[in-house]
């Protein structure tokens, strides 16, 4: 499905390759943003909408693959696909070993390119919707007072009531109010559900 506010980079040197990209995207119903190197690309700031990098291998300044090394610290879940016109085996190689969606080689199918950019931005979406979701589930717990964060965490960790009671030195009801209230808060309809939660959130390891 196409989202109409998606954003696609396109980092290329050669004007030309811009401009007909450009109207390539625009054409498809996505927005571009064409930048001559990959230091303008760092310089943008990074928008919260579904989002796709399309990059050449050789730029004047910084190369795709060292961007792309880059980016893997900095912007690990924007996809990027490859293009250029000196590919290669070993560059393909290390391109898509490092989670590169797809490498063209110039001159490319214009249907290609849109077929994997398509595939690009719904991997991005999946990941920003993946991202709210433990956000909202991080704003939940943070909702919890200290000692529903207590018990929640013995509760990840597998422990009975009454185990928890005693480890916190509280009686059993206490336990159970505070579980129910952290369900509450959480939003869990079951005690599996909130321990899943939890573990989103990697509670039991804290």
């Amino acid at each position: 499905m196409q989202h109409a506010s998606a954003l696609v980079y396109v980092v290329d040197d050669d004007v030309s390759v811009r401009e007909s990209l450009e109207l390539l995207i625009e054409h498809a119903g996505w927005q571009p943003v064409l930048l001559s190197s990959a230091t303008a690309f760092l310089e943008q700031p990074r928008a919260q909408v579904p989002a796709c990098l399309v990059l050449d291998v050789h730029l004047p300044d910084l190369n795709g693959l060292d961007l792309q090394t880059s980016m893997g610290s900095q912007q690990p879940d924007l996809p990027i696909i490859f293009i250029t016109g000196y590919g290669d085996i070993p560059l393909t190689v290390r391109a898509m070993r490092a989670g590169a969606v797809e490498f063209l080689t110039k001159p490319f199918d214009d249907t290609t390119l849109l077929r994997a950019i398509t595939e690009a931005l719904a991997s991005s979406e999946a990941a920003l919707q993946g991202q709210a979701s433990v956000q909202s589930l991080q704003d939940a717990y943070t909702s919890l007072t200290p000692r529903e964060q207590d018990v929640l965490a013995l509760v990840v960790r597998g422990r009975l009531n009454k185990q928890i009671a005693a480890e916190l030195g509280i009686s059993e009801i206490t336990v159970k109010a505070h579980r129910g209230k952290a369900m509450r808060k959480m939003g869990a309809r079951s005690l599996p559900e909130l321990v899943k939660q939890a573990t989103l959130l990697d509670l039991g390891n804290n």
